[in-house]
């Protein structure tokens, strides 16, 4: 029987929804740090703890080679989030069926780059696939490479989703 996990999003915990218990669930030692004593957040992350809830850390390996995808695909991730991602790699190479659960749009598109089950809490989850570029704020250039800075104008750059369909790409 295949083994199966959760692994839990901060968002998660401050929807406040029930979640299915039904399965083992992780999260890591960045999103526990999210919660601090006291209040209501608090207390729901101490009552998923009580009820079974464990707190691991991802290799530094697994970390990494999130850290490479982001490169890719231009997402803006916390640490917290690089953290989280990791811990579901490194379940998936150990051929654990790995769900994410959170509402992080970011976390989501890596996530469904690197194959991994995720599913939203309260929102729906991405119907798209994107990967950032980035936009001259002066010239109106666009670049797949992340610049902070325009090397045409000099002008700052910000980066825009786009939809990785229009790209020609998977």
């Amino acid at each position: 029987m295949v083994k199966r996990v959760f692994i839990v999003d901060t968002s998660v915990i401050l929807s406040g929804k029930p979640i299915s218990l039904d399965r083992e669930m992780y999260t890591t030692p960045l999103v526990a740090a999210e919660f601090s004593p006291g209040g209501r957040f608090y207390r729901m992350f101490q009552f998923l703890l009580e009820a079974g809830l464990k707190i691991k850390k991802p290799s530094k390996d697994m970390i990494e080679i999130i850290r490479r995808k982001i490169t890719e695909t231009g997402d803006r991730l916390s640490e917290a989030d690089i953290e989280l991602l990791a811990l579901a790699l490194e379940f998936k190479g150990e051929d654990i069926s790995v769900t994410i659960l959170t509402d992080d749009y970011g976390i989501q598109n890596t996530a469904d780059e690197l194959d991994i089950a995720y599913q939203g809490i309260e929102q729906r989850g991405i119907t798209k696939k994107f990967k950032w570029i980035w936009r001259c704020q002066g010239c109106g250039k666009v670049f797949m490479e992340k610049f902070t800075v325009c090397p045409i104008c000099g002008s700052k750059m910000k980066p825009i989703p786009y939809d990785i369909k229009s790209l020609g790409e998977k």
